[in-house]
């Protein structure tokens, strides 16, 4: 990964300043965030977009500078 993310920086020339990804529902979504997180970090990228309304504390403690709240919004939950 840290390949492409260099390919885009350097030879497409666009400016990439962070990552973002959802986890699949079933799986504990911990350590996909450690490895976005770790990954945004070798490739000193400062935004990590992760996290959704069901496991957006574990992305914030996990680094999530951007997350995804939709259902929380409009439920009583």
């Amino acid at each position: 990964m840290s390949q492409f993310v260099k390919y885009c920086i350097k030879d497409l020339k666009l400016n990439i300043v962070g990552l973002m990804c959802i986890p699949p529902l079933i799986d504990d979504p911990s350590q996909y965030f450690k490895n976005l997180a770790e990954l945004a970090k070798i490739n000193n990228l400062s935004e990590l977009s992760m996290g959704m309304s069901n496991d957006y504390e574990c992305a914030i403690k996990n680094g999530a500078t951007f997350v995804r709240v939709g259902s929380k919004i409009f439920t009583d939950d």
